[in-house]
């Protein structure tokens, strides 16, 4: 199979420009081939024509070479940048795979990176989560990664466990000689400081993934209150259907829409009360789930309607939410107030219309997501870095009694457990299999 791997790097459809990549051995050659041109300068951008196998003109497009070890791949590349839509690309990249190019595999430009040591895993995978940001402070996050960020905490953290493996083996070896008395205390204290650093990373990773993931906002309420309405004003057209039949909506609905910098999943559910029949029952079960997944609730009340029981059902769920952001808003503003505000006085509400004027939700909504992206902390942006810390720390805990109870080698194993568990964000020991499931979940071309 050639080493030689080609793909087109820009989405689907029609667009000014396309780009086609091939990175290996020969791409230089096939350049030539397609280009007819004799010398291609690296770092240049060359107009010229493209011709296939039969010598047909394909386009006129504009041709880089990078030079290994100066690309991202740290192999020879050539970008073709063609005109859009898929015809051309199409043309170009079969053309190269006549000549002895290959199709790449997803992510398979990224993992020559790796693997050529141009890249670690943690800017690896910050590229992959940088495609797919929903919001600007998802990309900032994003580019710190790519700046070096993450992979200096790990080896910072790394040196420090090394350092305490090594006085534990100086302690072991020269059990006999005077050792400062403040090693034990000095190891002690850095390992501490170690678990408390990686809870806070675990803690506001754990909040601020819908930064890059796009936050899931859940409207709830009992029928009627107006949340599929207010689902169509977001959307600035009719994606629900709105009546003064209850019951109308059956199952939950989920629509893309930007607040903000932020681009989020809006749920409407459909209204919580005691079903009258199996599906509506289904439907409310689903309401139900579509709170356990949000990020943030919003619980709609209709202010002129009287508060009853099927209201109190609404406050009892949202009295029982303690991991998430909680809204409560009072629709129908526009109409003549009879809702009884005495149950809801604990919670910061506001008055919106669905259908005129529900600016104060808006903003509500954006100052929440603002703030969580205001946060310092550094960020993991992956459940496999996740998983990679969370195992450090487990280590450490365990390597934490046998030191204090003088038991040193069983101290260093386990601590090596957790240098192993840190370092496999970056650069992981069980590399092949590891690397295949993370680069393959890459788009193609990248």
């Amino acid at each position: 199979m050639s080493t030689t791997i080609a793909a087109i790097a820009t989405a689907t459809g029609i667009s000014s420009i396309s780009i086609i990549r091939v990175s290996g051995d020969l791409a230089l050659t096939l350049a030539k081939k397609l280009s007819q041109k004799k010398d291609i300068i690296p770092r240049h951008a060359h107009l010229t024509s493209l011709y296939n196998k039969e010598n047909d003109l394909i386009d006129h497009a504009i041709l880089i070479y990078f030079k290994n070890p100066h690309s991202f791949t740290g192999e020879d590349i050539v970008e073709f940048q063609c005109h859009g839509g898929m015809i051309v690309a199409q043309e170009i990249l079969e053309t190269l795979l006549a000549y002895g190019a290959r199709l790449a595999e997803p992510g398979e430009f990224s993992k020559r990176a790796f693997l050529n040591g141009k890249i670690d895993l943690t800017k690896a995978e910050a590229i992959a989560k940088l495609i797919e940001a929903k919001s600007v402070d998802a990309a900032k996050i994003l580019a710190k990664q790519l700046k070096g960020d993450l992979k200096e905490f790990v080896e910072e953290s790394r040196e420090a466990m090394l350092k305490a493996i090594a006085y534990s083996e100086v302690m072991i070896d020269y059990a006999e000689e005077d050792i400062p008395e403040d090693i034990l205390e000095n190891i002690v204290s850095q390992l501490d400081s170690l678990v408390i650093k990686i809870e806070n990373i675990v803690d506001a990773s754990q909040r601020r993934k819908g930064l890059i993931e796009g936050f899931r906002v859940a409207i709830i309420g009992k029928p009627n209150v107006g949340k599929s309405s207010l689902l169509n004003s977001f959307l600035a057209h009719d994606r629900a259907i709105v009546s003064d039949i209850a019951g109308t909506t059956r199952d939950t609905i989920e629509e893309q829409v930007r607040i903000g910098s932020h681009i989020i999943r809006l749920i409407d559910t459909a209204g919580i009360r005691n079903a009258r029949d199996s599906i509506e029952k289904i439907g409310v079960e689903r309401s139900l789930e579509s709170i356990r997944d949000a990020d943030v609730v919003i619980a709609l009340f209709d202010l002129s309607r009287e508060f009853d029981n099927e209201d109190v059902k609404i406050v009892e769920i949202i009295d029982s939410i303690k991991d998430k952001e909680v809204i409560v808003a009072l629709n129908k503003a526009d109409l003549k107030k009879k809702l009884d505000l005495e149950a809801l006085k604990k919670y910061d509400t506001i008055e919106i219309s669905a259908k005129e004027d529900f600016k104060k939700l808006t903003n509500r909504l954006e100052n929440f997501f603002n703030s969580i992206g205001q946060d310092e902390e550094l960020m993991l942006i992956s459940t496999r870095q996740i998983e990679a810390v969370q195992n450090t720390k487990k280590a450490i805990l365990e390597a934490k009694e046998p030191l204090l109870l003088g038991q040193l080698e069983f101290f260093s194993y386990h601590l090596q457990d957790a240098i192993t568990a840190l370092s496999s964000i970056s650069k992981p020991y069980d590399s092949e299999e590891i690397l295949d499931k993370m680069f393959g979940e890459f788009c193609l071309g990248k």
